[in-house]
Protein backbone atom coordinates (compact mmCIF):
# COMPACT_ATOMS: atom_id res chain seq x y z
CA UNK A 1 0.00 0.00 0.00
CA UNK A 2 1.12 3.49 -0.85
CA UNK A 3 0.61 6.28 1.71
CA UNK A 4 0.48 9.77 0.38
CA UNK A 5 0.78 12.78 3.11
CA UNK A 6 0.46 16.79 2.11
CA UNK A 7 1.62 18.84 5.15
CA UNK A 8 2.25 22.33 5.92
CA UNK A 9 4.74 20.46 8.52
CA UNK A 10 5.64 17.19 7.30
CA UNK A 11 8.78 16.90 9.56
CA UNK A 12 6.03 16.76 12.50
CA UNK A 13 5.28 12.97 10.84
CA UNK A 14 8.70 11.56 10.42
CA UNK A 15 10.14 10.53 13.82
CA UNK A 16 6.27 8.92 14.03
CA UNK A 17 6.34 6.75 10.84
CA UNK A 18 9.96 5.86 11.55
CA UNK A 19 9.56 3.37 14.59
CA UNK A 20 7.67 0.73 15.78
CA UNK A 21 5.05 -1.17 13.61
CA UNK A 22 5.28 1.38 10.72
CA UNK A 23 8.75 1.81 10.46
CA UNK A 24 9.27 -2.00 10.19
CA UNK A 25 6.27 -2.38 7.56
CA UNK A 26 8.16 0.18 5.89
CA UNK A 27 11.64 -1.13 6.04
CA UNK A 28 9.90 -4.69 4.71
CA UNK A 29 8.42 -2.96 1.63
CA UNK A 30 4.49 -3.19 2.99
CA UNK A 31 4.39 0.10 3.20
CA UNK A 32 5.41 3.05 1.08
CA UNK A 33 4.92 6.48 2.73
CA UNK A 34 5.53 9.74 0.93
CA UNK A 35 5.64 13.06 2.60
CA UNK A 36 4.79 16.49 0.83
CA UNK A 37 5.74 20.19 1.80
CA UNK A 38 2.83 22.19 0.91
CA UNK A 39 5.08 25.39 0.57
CA UNK A 40 6.50 23.65 -2.35
CA UNK A 41 3.72 24.69 -4.55
CA UNK A 42 3.45 27.62 -3.27
CA UNK A 43 3.60 30.43 -6.41
CA UNK A 44 5.24 33.72 -4.60
CA UNK A 45 8.59 34.11 -3.35
CA UNK A 46 7.63 34.05 0.40
CA UNK A 47 5.58 30.77 -0.32
CA UNK A 48 2.46 31.62 1.27
CA UNK A 49 0.20 29.33 1.53
CA UNK A 50 -2.84 30.95 3.33
CA UNK A 51 -4.22 34.26 3.73
CA UNK A 52 -7.09 36.64 5.64
CA UNK A 53 -10.34 34.69 5.77
CA UNK A 54 -13.50 36.88 3.23
CA UNK A 55 -15.85 38.08 5.41
CA UNK A 56 -13.81 38.75 8.32
CA UNK A 57 -12.71 36.74 11.42
CA UNK A 58 -10.15 35.91 13.50
CA UNK A 59 -7.14 32.96 11.97
CA UNK A 60 -6.09 32.31 8.35
CA UNK A 61 -7.02 30.47 5.92
CA UNK A 62 -5.29 27.93 3.65
CA UNK A 63 -5.33 29.18 0.23
CA UNK A 64 -6.96 27.00 -2.74
CA UNK A 65 -4.27 27.56 -5.30
CA UNK A 66 -0.97 25.69 -3.42
CA UNK A 67 -3.03 23.15 -2.14
CA UNK A 68 -5.10 22.15 -5.44
CA UNK A 69 -1.61 21.79 -6.91
CA UNK A 70 0.39 19.68 -4.71
CA UNK A 71 -3.05 17.35 -4.52
CA UNK A 72 -3.28 17.06 -8.23
CA UNK A 73 0.45 16.63 -8.59
CA UNK A 74 0.54 13.95 -6.16
CA UNK A 75 -2.39 12.58 -7.73
CA UNK A 76 -1.02 12.51 -11.33
CA UNK A 77 0.52 8.74 -11.44
CA UNK A 78 -1.18 6.22 -9.37
CA UNK A 79 -4.63 8.67 -8.63
CA UNK A 80 -4.86 7.66 -4.48
CA UNK A 81 -8.13 8.35 -2.64
CA UNK A 82 -7.97 11.88 -1.39
CA UNK A 83 -8.88 12.23 2.35
CA UNK A 84 -8.95 16.01 3.98
CA UNK A 85 -8.48 15.67 7.35
CA UNK A 86 -10.90 18.24 8.98
CA UNK A 87 -12.40 18.65 12.48
CA UNK A 88 -16.06 18.88 10.14
CA UNK A 89 -15.40 15.20 8.38
CA UNK A 90 -16.80 11.99 8.99
CA UNK A 91 -16.07 10.61 12.50
CA UNK A 92 -12.82 7.95 11.52
CA UNK A 93 -13.68 4.53 12.85
CA UNK A 94 -12.15 1.10 12.97
CA UNK A 95 -14.41 -0.27 9.93
CA UNK A 96 -13.70 2.77 7.90
CA UNK A 97 -9.58 2.51 9.01
CA UNK A 98 -10.70 -1.30 7.18
CA UNK A 99 -12.52 -0.42 4.34
CA UNK A 100 -9.27 2.15 3.61
CA UNK A 101 -6.84 -0.97 3.71
CA UNK A 102 -7.93 -2.25 0.56
CA UNK A 103 -6.95 0.94 -0.98
CA UNK A 104 -4.24 0.49 -3.64
CA UNK A 105 -2.85 4.16 -2.63
CA UNK A 106 -4.67 7.04 -0.19
CA UNK A 107 -3.66 10.69 0.05
CA UNK A 108 -3.91 12.64 3.25
CA UNK A 109 -4.31 16.36 3.06
CA UNK A 110 -3.30 17.93 6.16
CA UNK A 111 -5.42 20.81 7.22
CA UNK A 112 -4.02 24.24 9.19
CA UNK A 113 -4.68 27.05 10.79
CA UNK A 114 -8.59 27.84 10.67
CA UNK A 115 -9.24 25.23 7.83
CA UNK A 116 -9.16 25.16 4.15
CA UNK A 117 -10.58 27.29 1.06
CA UNK A 118 -13.87 25.32 0.50
CA UNK A 119 -13.10 25.04 -3.03
CA UNK A 120 -10.66 22.64 -2.46
CA UNK A 121 -13.62 20.33 -1.47
CA UNK A 122 -13.86 20.06 -5.48
CA UNK A 123 -10.37 17.83 -5.32
CA UNK A 124 -10.94 15.56 -2.88
CA UNK A 125 -13.01 12.48 -2.14
CA UNK A 126 -13.89 12.78 1.72
CA UNK A 127 -13.26 14.24 4.53
CA UNK A 128 -12.38 12.59 7.93
CA UNK A 129 -12.10 13.66 11.38
CA UNK A 130 -10.57 11.78 14.09
CA UNK A 131 -12.16 13.21 17.10
CA UNK A 132 -14.79 15.91 17.99
CA UNK A 133 -12.34 18.35 19.23
CA UNK A 134 -9.37 20.87 17.19
CA UNK A 135 -5.67 20.13 16.64
CA UNK A 136 -3.26 22.93 15.66
CA UNK A 137 -2.89 21.03 12.33
CA UNK A 138 -3.70 17.77 10.33
CA UNK A 139 -0.56 16.25 10.78
CA UNK A 140 -0.98 14.18 14.07
CA UNK A 141 -4.36 13.03 12.81
CA UNK A 142 -2.39 11.45 9.53
CA UNK A 143 -0.17 9.46 12.00
CA UNK A 144 -3.31 8.43 13.53
CA UNK A 145 -5.04 7.18 10.40
CA UNK A 146 -1.57 6.01 9.02
CA UNK A 147 -1.14 3.13 12.46
CA UNK A 148 -5.03 2.51 12.19
CA UNK A 149 -5.27 1.39 8.59
CA UNK A 150 -1.60 0.11 8.17
CA UNK A 151 -3.14 -2.47 10.98
CA UNK A 152 -5.11 -3.88 8.41
CA UNK A 153 -2.12 -4.48 5.48
CA UNK A 154 -1.21 -7.69 4.78
CA UNK A 155 2.43 -7.76 5.98
CA UNK A 156 2.61 -5.12 8.42
CA UNK A 157 1.17 -6.71 11.35
CA UNK A 158 3.27 -9.99 12.66
CA UNK A 159 0.14 -11.97 13.87
CA UNK A 160 -2.43 -11.69 10.89
CA UNK A 161 -4.90 -12.36 13.77
CA UNK A 162 -4.69 -9.15 15.64
CA UNK A 163 -6.49 -6.30 14.24
CA UNK A 164 -9.60 -9.05 14.89
CA UNK A 165 -8.98 -9.04 18.75
CA UNK A 166 -8.66 -5.12 18.94
CA UNK A 167 -11.59 -3.11 20.75
CA UNK A 168 -13.98 -2.41 17.89
CA UNK A 169 -13.07 -5.14 15.59
CA UNK A 170 -16.31 -7.19 16.99
CA UNK A 171 -18.31 -3.56 17.99
CA UNK A 172 -17.23 -4.45 21.60
CA UNK A 173 -14.13 -3.20 23.66
CA UNK A 174 -11.44 -5.49 24.07
CA UNK A 175 -11.46 -8.03 26.67
CA UNK A 176 -8.84 -7.54 29.79
CA UNK A 177 -5.45 -9.11 28.89
CA UNK A 178 -2.92 -10.24 31.53
CA UNK A 179 0.77 -11.53 31.01
CA UNK A 180 3.41 -13.06 33.32
CA UNK A 181 3.93 -13.12 36.29
CA UNK A 182 0.79 -14.92 37.45
CA UNK A 183 0.61 -12.62 40.74
CA UNK A 184 1.25 -9.19 41.53
CA UNK A 185 1.01 -7.13 44.27
CA UNK A 186 -2.13 -9.14 45.44
CA UNK A 187 -3.35 -9.60 41.99
CA UNK A 188 -3.39 -13.19 40.33
CA UNK A 189 -4.29 -14.09 36.86
CA UNK A 190 -7.86 -15.38 36.09
CA UNK A 191 -7.56 -18.88 36.82
CA UNK A 192 -9.77 -19.91 33.61
CA UNK A 193 -6.88 -17.72 31.37
CA UNK A 194 -4.40 -20.41 33.09
CA UNK A 195 -6.88 -23.64 32.55
CA UNK A 196 -5.45 -24.71 28.70
CA UNK A 197 -9.25 -24.94 27.98
CA UNK A 198 -9.98 -23.10 24.76
CA UNK A 199 -13.58 -23.04 24.85
CA UNK A 200 -13.84 -21.70 28.10
CA UNK A 201 -11.45 -19.54 27.47
CA UNK A 202 -13.51 -17.78 24.50
CA UNK A 203 -16.15 -17.77 26.55
CA UNK A 204 -14.55 -15.54 29.53
CA UNK A 205 -13.22 -13.32 27.44
CA UNK A 206 -16.56 -12.77 25.02
CA UNK A 207 -18.17 -12.06 28.63
CA UNK A 208 -14.88 -9.65 29.88
CA UNK A 209 -15.59 -7.98 26.31
CA UNK A 210 -19.21 -7.46 27.54
CA UNK A 211 -18.70 -6.28 30.96
CA UNK A 212 -15.98 -3.67 29.38
CA UNK A 213 -18.66 -2.21 27.07
CA UNK A 214 -21.43 -2.21 29.54
CA UNK A 215 -19.35 -0.25 31.60
CA UNK A 216 -17.42 1.92 29.76
CA UNK A 217 -19.18 2.27 26.75
CA UNK A 218 -22.66 1.06 26.27
CA UNK A 219 -23.86 3.20 23.57
CA UNK A 220 -21.43 0.35 21.20
CA UNK A 221 -23.61 -2.10 22.64
CA UNK A 222 -27.02 -0.50 19.94
CA UNK A 223 -25.09 -1.77 17.19
CA UNK A 224 -23.06 -5.08 18.26
CA UNK A 225 -23.87 -8.46 17.06
CA UNK A 226 -25.56 -9.96 20.14
CA UNK A 227 -26.69 -13.54 20.38
CA UNK A 228 -29.52 -14.60 22.97
CA UNK A 229 -26.68 -15.65 25.55
CA UNK A 230 -25.07 -11.91 24.85
CA UNK A 231 -27.99 -10.32 25.88
CA UNK A 232 -28.81 -12.80 28.63
CA UNK A 233 -25.32 -11.91 30.64
CA UNK A 234 -25.96 -8.23 29.83
CA UNK A 235 -29.13 -7.95 31.19
CA UNK A 236 -27.92 -10.31 34.57
CA UNK A 237 -25.30 -6.98 34.51
CA UNK A 238 -28.33 -4.60 34.89
CA UNK A 239 -28.16 -4.59 30.95
CA UNK A 240 -31.65 -2.59 29.56
CA UNK A 241 -31.61 -3.54 26.15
Amino acid sequence: MTIHVLALFPEILGPGLAAGVIGRARARGALAIHLHRLRDYATDKHQQVDDAPYGGGAGMVMKPEPLVAAIEHVSAGDRPRRILLSPRGALFTHARARALAVEPSILLVCGRYEGVDERVLAVVDEELSIGDYVLSGGEPAALVVIDAVARFVPGVLGNVASPEDDSHASGLLEYPQYTRPEEFRGARVPGVLLSGDHGAIARWRRREALRTTLARRPDLLAAAALDDDDRAFLRSLGWAG
